[in-house]
């Protein structure tokens, strides 16, 4: 899981094992594949919103929503429309869903801090959507933007693959009244399932140390991630990350939105 992880997803893919999001956020059919090939459905989507002032902090009315589930490619989107914006240096406003790809979402965030990119979880609400049907809404976003919009980020989960990417944010915030919900990982290989348990258990141990490094060079407390493999050993228990952690984990640099 280093900046160049991409040969090493297309053979071994980290993937969360439960989400917890049922409660979370509203739930809704997963979108049609976008139209390239091997990509899954709900593929994570990424485009530039223009809201009111200050919608996305003091003085930021713009930013890159990044919206779906972190895949296997979901890294050559993002690319592409940083590459797009000419120098300008929008906010990343994050939210994730359903399995992800965690190797990948961790290169997602190296991107954003050598981007020098902030980041905060949020869902976009995209005015053109307004009484669309989802999978035309969904069509509508993938040609980028820039779309009138509103940012709702109230009461938005940021679960393990939120936190991986949100972890490359040189400045990171989360709203006061967000749910950091994070859960074990495993060791799944998309093109060939029956990986041995042995294998697949010295891949977890070399991924998580991975992870640690990597929450380390970002500024974040990799100690989080032994608070959660404990709690994950123990019945599959989710590990909940209260506001009053967020600061001294790192999780977060400035305050909520």
């Amino acid at each position: 899981m280093t900046a160049r992880p991409f040969q090493a997803v297309l053979i071994v893919m980290m993937m969360i094992i439960g989400t917890g999001q049922a409660g979370a956020q509203p739930s809704t059919t997963p979108p049609p594949p976008i139209a390239e090939f091997g990509t899954l459905p709900d593929a994570m989507i990424f485009y530039v919103a223009h809201g009111a002032p200050d919608s996305c902090g003091p003085g930021c009315a713009d930013w890159i929503a990044a919206e779906g589930t972190i895949q296997f490619d979901t890294f050559k989107r993002l690319i592409a429309i940083l590459d797009r914006q000419s120098g300008r240096k929008l906010p990343i406003i994050i939210n994730t869903r359903g399995e992800a790809n965690l190797n990948v979402a961790v290169s997602m965030g190296r991107i954003l801090r050598d981007r020098g990119l902030d980041a905060s979880p949020g869902r976009t609400l995209v005015d053109a959507c307004r009484d669309k049907p989802q999978a035309d809404c969904v069509a509508l976003k993938r040609a980028g933007g820039p779309f009138d919009a509103k940012l709702d980020a109230s009461r938005m989960l940021c679960d393990t693959p939120c936190v991986l990417m949100l972890a490359g944010g040189v400045h990171r915030s989360l709203p006061a009244d967000a749910h950091v919900e994070l859960v074990g990982m495993e060791i799944r290989n998309r093109l060939a399932p029956n990986v041995s348990a042995e294998h697949r258990a010295g891949l977890t141990t070399y991924y998580g140390g991975q992870a640690r490094l990597y929450l380390r060079e970002m500024g974040i407390d990799p100690a989080l991630l032994d608070i959660v493999d404990r709690n994950w050993a123990d019945r599959h228990r989710p590990t909940d990350v209260p506001p009053s952690a967020w600061l001294k984990f790192g999780l977060v640099t400035s305050g909520a939105l």
